[in-house]
């Protein structure tokens, strides 16, 4: 597998043109995607983030561990390190790639806040496919990069574009917002699907061949990234999914402080707990009060 570590060896690898900036690179493309072909091998991680839209017709685009398979237009973050497939791509229309190096970022408060959009995260079926209208504004928003990218730069150029970028995840964010609800509408309350997930766990006896459950294996029994579950769970119910995990554990630990005839260690142990005191603590911190004092209470 082919790591890029700089825009210019991968530009050199692909045949693009150089450059004009070596922390930030600008592309376009019609029908064809030019980021697959032009190597032996197409599989390839970077040290650079991605944003890109597209619309595929056909060949294989991957990131994360999924495949894309959505023919409608689509926003796609890639962050880096992210392992990134691509085989004969054919597009619909025009597409765009905006790629920068995290030293882009130096200096400003975007080296922050990128941090908190967390569909750098997602995997590739979990991508932003995005209405007519809300394509409209990306592209308008990519061009605005252009035009200060090749125009004559001076000390003012960085921030702009790096305001048009952040624009670009902000939009994104809210775009995600409603893909989110109209996701809810087509296939029911996530969180439903949550809890039920979390009690196949138990009943399956997972907690004690695998400790606590973990956002991660919830998410994978749910076919989701663990980061696009929370904010699906976020978005729901105003409670992040380690919130949930959380607050049902607290639930069966009140059920056994009650109705069973065992010491608070016992029981921490029983709920996958490998140090007592730890659930001491989240169960004060979800309740207000220690186990023994809720026990004495009932």
């Amino acid at each position: 597998m082919k790591h890029f570590k700089n825009l210019s060896d991968l530009h050199k690898a692909r045949g693009w043109p150089i450059s004009e900036n070596p922390l930030l690179s600008l592309m376009t493309c019609v029908n064809t995607c030019p980021a697959s072909c032009g190597t032996a091998s197409n599989e390839y991680t970077t040290v650079f983030y991605i944003i890109a839209f597209k619309k595929v017709l056909s060949g294989g685009l991957y990131y994360g561990r999924t495949k894309y398979d959505h023919n409608q237009g689509s926003m796609i973050y890639i962050k880096p390190g992210q392992v990134v497939e691509l085989k004969n791509i054919q597009l619909e229309g025009s597409g765009f790639t905006i790629m920068f190096h995290p030293d882009f970022l130096n200096g400003e408060s975007l080296h922050q806040t990128i941090k908190k959009y967390s569909f750098f995260d997602y995997e590739t079926n979990e991508a932003l496919h995005i209405s007519p209208r809300e394509e409209e504004i990306m592209w308008e928003l990519f061009r605005k990069i252009e035009t200060e990218y090749n125009n004559n730069q001076d000390e003012y150029t960085k921030e702009i574009i790096l305001g048009h970028i952040e624009a670009i995840l902000k939009y994104s964010q809210r775009f995600y917002k409603r893909q989110f609800l109209n996701r809810a509408e087509l296939t029911g309350k996530v969180i439903s699907k949550f809890n039920k997930a979390i009690r196949q766990y138990f009943e399956n006896g997972e907690l004690q061949t695998n400790g606590l459950p973990t956002v991660t294996a919830i998410a994978a029994q749910l076919k989701m990234s663990p980061h696009y579950l929370s904010d699906l769970l976020r978005q729901e119910t105003g409670r992040s999914a380690i919130d949930h995990i959380h607050s049902y554990l607290t639930t069966e630990a009140k059920n056994l402080l009650i109705g069973a005839d065992l010491t608070v260690a016992q029981i921490a142990y029983q709920l996958g707990f490998e140090n007592p005191p730890y659930f001491s603590r989240l169960f004060r911190k979800e309740t207000g009060i220690s186990p023994v004092a809720y026990r004495k209470q009932h």
